[in-house]
Order: C-alpha cells, then sequence, then structure tokens
C-alpha cells in the first residue's frame, strides 16, 4: 500500500515540493447549523502544514494553548497526478487514495480568532492537529458519493455520516482547489465533517472508521 509519509522520500523541513494539506470547512449542512454559521455558497478552503499528520496509533498531546479541543472526522482524498483540474468530469483521474482523518480544532481558540476577524491557523493547524488513517487505492469502483463514516470517543458514537450529505462533493471539491493551487502528487484534502463535533480531554481514545477503510485510533495524553 502506498505510504503517505514516504513520498519520495521527502525531507518535509526542508523541501519546497512537501505534500500540502487542504481542509475544506462548513461542508455539511447539519454541522454549519450546529456551529451557528451560514452555508456557504463556495467552499470554504484553509491550509495545514505537514507537522500536523499524526499516524495511526500514535499519542496525541493535548494543545497547551487552548482548553476546547474538539474533533472534527472527515473523508481525506489523496491527489496522484500534477495540474489543475479544469472540471468536474476529469476531477477523479487526480485521486489515488481515500482514507479517514481527524481536523482537531481549538474551538475556545477559533471563537476568539473569529471574533476579532483574524486567521484560524492557531486553532486549526497546530502540531498534531490532523491525525490520518492509512490510505487504500482509489479506482473507479470506489463510489465516493457513498462512503459511510464516524468518530466514537471512548467507544461512544460522537459523529455518524455519509459523503453523499457533502455540500460540495469531491469532484467540485478539486476544482475550487484547483483555480487556487496546481495539485500535486502528495497533497490531502480533508473535505469537511458532518455535526456531532465535541470535547476531547487528556486520557480519551478516538477512534475513527468508514466502509471503504476500516478503524484507526488514537489516545489523547498531556
Amino acid at each position: 500500500m502506498d505510504d503517505l509519509f514516504h513520498i519520495r522520500s521527502i525531507d518535509m523541513k526542508n523541501d519546497s515540493n512537501c505534500l500540502r494539506i487542504f481542509c475544506i470547512g462548513r461542508n455539511y449542512a447539519e454541522h454549519v447549523q450546529e456551529l451557528a454559521n451560514a452555508i456557504p455558497e463556495k467552499p470554504v478552503i484553509f491550509i495545514k502544514p505537514a507537522t500536523c499528520l499524526v499516524k495511526p496509533g500514535e499519542r496525541i498531546h493535548f494543545p497547551k494553548h487552548g482548553k476546547e479541543l474538539h474533533h472534527e472526522v472527515e473523508i481525506v482524498v489523496k491527489i496522484g497526478s500534477e495540474g489543475r483540474v479544469a472540471r468536474e468530469e476529469e476531477a477523479l483521474s487526480y485521486v489515488s487514495g481515500i482514507t479517514v482523518g481527524l481536523d482537531l480544532t481549538l474551538r475556545d481558540v477559533q471563537a476568539e480568532q473569529k471574533k476579532k476577524g483574524l486567521p484560524w491557523e492557531i486553532a486549526k493547524a497546530f502540531d498534531q492537529s490532523a491525525p490520518i488513517g492509512d490510505f487504500v487505492p482509489y479506482d473507479k469502483s470506489v463510489d465516493l458519493n457513498n462512503i459511510s463514516f464516524g468518530c466514537k470517543v471512548n467507544g461512544i458514537e460522537r459523529q455518524k455520516g455519509n459523503s453523499r450529505d457533502m455540500i460540495f462533493n469531491i469532484p467540485r471539491l478539486l476544482v475550487e482547489v484547483s483555480k487556487v493551487w496546481i495539485l500535486r502528487p502528495g497533497d490531502v484534502i480533508y473535505t469537511g465533517t458532518p455535526s456531532g463535533v465535541g470535547p476531547l480531554k487528556i486520557g480519551d481514545s478516538i477512534e475513527i472508521e468508514s466502509n471503504l477503510t476500516g478503524s484507526f485510533s488514537w489516545s489523547i495524553v498531556q
């Protein structure tokens, strides 16, 4: 299986070709409503650095610059070809793998940043804020509009969703990202979270899963 963490033996600290983590906010209507946001007319896009990635089974350290750490489970796609996606009909030819991941968010920090009209990076893009599962190869037999996925904390279900409920589907997301950035092999796109986001605390165990990839878990430590 292709290994996200050994693409071209990249030294992530020094290589300008390092993979990028694109994230989509507000892509499920019920999640938009639970946070009292407006449904967007275009995808909300932000970026995390590669230091945010956490392999399955590793410990996640609770960030020291906030108090309310929330889980957001998401379907993640990996890019396998370089270029810009001009039309949705050609978008899936750029996809090489699928998995699930977490967009960890310091909700208290995010709320303060939004109140001041400031960027979200310190709330969304801190180290270890993007735990990610192992990728499975993508081919045309996979229906990207019908992937069920979810999140459990200490064995209790918190989130449950299906890709068919996205406001902007995966082909549309690739087109929108491509309007600004040329896609490169190794880039990953977190595609948004369903409703049910909630808090994590030190000592918690979090598990995410989908019908396509199986399950992956992490523990939260000090």
